[in-house]
């Protein structure tokens, strides 16, 4: 059966029934489903009005997620978020940093990214990525300062894992800060040089001491994130890791949200995690 949902909208309970009529032909099984639905628009109306935004989209996910407990195809889930800023400007708080200053920050490590990518180029042919740092440096760097938390005390510390071709990124910070030493840097992706050598993905069986969760591309990230997550719940709910805080941070490049396991993001944790 397919219904004029604009004709539900726009007709009122003393509306013209023969412009309905003329509109699409009515049976006596569509007249009851046309009012059925009415029904169900005026209740959705009264729900906004007592409840607001939230209430109609919780009662809407309710709806969803019983039909799909039935077995019930829904041909039009809604299984994204709008692309529109879901925040008024009006509710907006002030950034807590110093623009000008993180801006120079990340012009900087974007250039020394691409220059160590560009090196690793010209010496040895084997390169690595630049455009996915490029285009995620602003979402790392706001991180970096205002997000990600490192364990401490009274904090169980996040896991960031990253879309493994920014690694360029990261290890500019780290040579920045310090971290890493210059010889590693020209080595990037040369691990058997001497004096050793950064290799291209994270993970911490590569660099013990600087990678503490492996990440990966083809959106493996996406269902590891949503494990590790559940299993940090399950430590915290029986007692064999302190309910201290922590969250774990996922970064998937645009490249792989069409492969198959980035459709794990739509599933919710058994364990209602909120730490992702």
């Amino acid at each position: 059966m397919v219904i004029n949902y604009q004709l539900l909208t726009t007709l009122s309970p003393e509306g013209n029934q023969e412009m309905a009529n003329e509109t699409r032909q009515q049976t006596a099984p569509d007249d009851d489903f046309l009012a059925e639905g009415r029904e169900w628009l005026e209740s959705i109306d009264f729900i906004h009005r007592h409840y607001g935004a939230e209430g109609v989209d919780e009662i809407i996910q309710l709806l969803q997620g019983h039909a799909l407990s039935h077995n019930i195809p829904l041909s039009q889930a809604q299984l994204n978020t709008p692309y529109r800023n879901s925040i008024p400007a009006m509710e907006e708080p002030a950034y807590p940093g110093d623009i000008p200053f993180e801006e120079r920050l990340e012009q900087i490590l974007r250039w020394n990214a691409t220059a160590l990518v560009s090196r690793a180029n010209d010496k040895s042919g084997v390169g690595g990525h630049i455009a996915t740092h490029a285009s995620a440096a602003t979402l790392m760097e706001v991180g970096q300062h205002h997000f990600f938390r490192c364990r401490d005390n009274d904090y169980g510390g996040d896991l960031v894992m990253l879309q493994p071709a920014t690694s360029p990124a990261i290890y500019t910070r780290a040579w920045m800060e310090g971290r890493l030493d210059t010889r590693l840097m020209e080595n990037y992706r040369r691990e058997l040089q001497p004096g050793g050598g950064l290799p291209s993905y994270c993970h911490p069986r590569l660099m013990p001491e600087f990678w503490e969760i492996p990440s990966a591309s083809m959106g493996i990230a996406s269902p590891a994130a949503i494990y590790q997550a559940r299993f940090i719940r399950y430590l915290e709910n029986r007692g064999l890791k302190a309910a201290n805080g922590g969250k774990v941070w996922c970064f998937i490049g645009d490249g792989e949200t069409d492969e198959p396991k980035c459709w794990a993001l739509s599933i919710s944790p058994p364990a209602k995690s909120s730490t992702i």
